[in-house]
């Protein structure tokens, strides 16, 4: 929510000439930032919460004081599936969420989590100055959306039973995907689907309403999942999927701020790309180590399992999302380019 609070000098004194109000005490902009993921500090914990706490110091820094933010972690704010549409009607000022949950609202955005198509951090932050990336950023802009970082996790499976490696794995569990489109290939393979946000998962498998689910290395940790699950399957080395959750800004308020705090914002969400990237990264290995030592059964994917489940979405996923619309058609043509 957009609100603006103003230190004033008691009536007499500042009806006065000869006195006038400090720059020191000038307007503060609070911007509220929300988030489903555990809260930490900036140095402990869940590295996207770590990330909009860094961001919100930094940004506050840079721009003396007249920008602060709250925090908001774990959905306390609002439901988690609500972030979106809020930033887009002003409501709500910034949020790091998985692009893909407005998929509903705005079937283009699919693409962040689409899976085969993107195989690599490096092709994935590579979006970001390619086209896919501009047309992408342009058609979110046109929505009212801003992107402040980019910010992409490669993803494993956690499950309650046998690991979820090749597609036949999957036949006859029922398994969250995450998107549409990961569901698409995970019916394809003979799965049930669930679907829900990632802070919901350990309820679900904890009561067996699901029995598998893909995930993000971070929530996979954050989550406490391998409290609920027998195996693993990793996203360190290889994975078919990569999502897409950026930080994000309302452009209603953007648009309100000054070219120079606009500036701030913008430079401190391209810096902390570097730390999103080194701790999705970290935590694709550390993922391991957390569900090894709970007992469960960790395996990785070999290049011939992450070719199948690409095949499987050429037809399935990748189809579907291109007859959605001119600019799904038109978005996963460009992604295609990266490959």
């Amino acid at each position: 929510m957009f609100s603006s609070t103003r230190r004033t000098l008691l009536g007499a004194i500042a009806a006065s000439p000869l006195f006038s109000i400090p720059s020191a005490w000038a307007q503060t902009t609070v911007f509220k930032i929300s988030h489903q993921f555990p809260g930490g500090t900036a140095t402990e914990g869940d590295f996207r919460d770590r990330l909009c706490r860094q961001f919100a110091t930094e940004v506050e820094k840079r721009s003396k004081g007249s920008l602060k933010f709250e925090i908001y972690p774990g959905s306390s704010l609002m439901k988690t599936n609500a972030q979106f549409s809020s930033m887009r009607k002003g409501a709500l000022d910034l949020s790091l969420v998985p692009l893909s949950y407005a998929g509903g609202e705005m079937p283009e955005v699919n693409i962040g989590l689409m899976p085969g198509l993107v195989t690599s951090y490096e092709q994935g932050y590579g979006w970001k100055n390619a086209e896919v990336g501009r047309e992408l950023n342009r058609l979110l802009l046109d929505k009212g959306i801003v992107v402040v970082s980019w910010i992409w996790q490669a993803g494993g499976v956690a499950s309650r039973t046998i690991p979820i490696i090749e597609p036949e794995d999957a036949k006859g569990l029922k398994i969250r995907g995450g998107s549409r489109e990961m569901d698409l290939i995970l019916k394809a393979a003979g799965a049930a689907v669930v679907s829900l946000p990632s802070n919901e998962i350990y309820a679900a498998m904890q009561t067996g309403a699901m029995d598998a689910a893909l995930t993000s290395s971070t929530s996979l940790i954050s989550f406490r999942l391998e409290e609920v699950s027998k195996s693993l399957t990793t996203g360190r080395g290889k994975a078919y999927w990569f999502m897409f959750e950026p930080l994000m800004m309302s452009k209603v308020v953007f648009d309100k701020l000054s070219k120079d705090q606009q500036a701030i914002i913008m430079a401190v969400g391209g810096e902390l790309e570097t730390l999103a990237r080194k701790s999705a990264q970290a935590d694709d290995s550390l993922v391991a180590a957390v569900y090894q030592k709970a007992g469960a059964k960790v395996v990785d994917l070999s290049e011939a399992t992450v070719k199948k489940w690409q095949n499987i979405a050429r037809t399935t996923a990748w189809k579907d999302y291109a007859e959605r619309n001119a600019n799904c058609a038109n978005l996963l043509k460009l992604a295609e380019k990266t490959l």
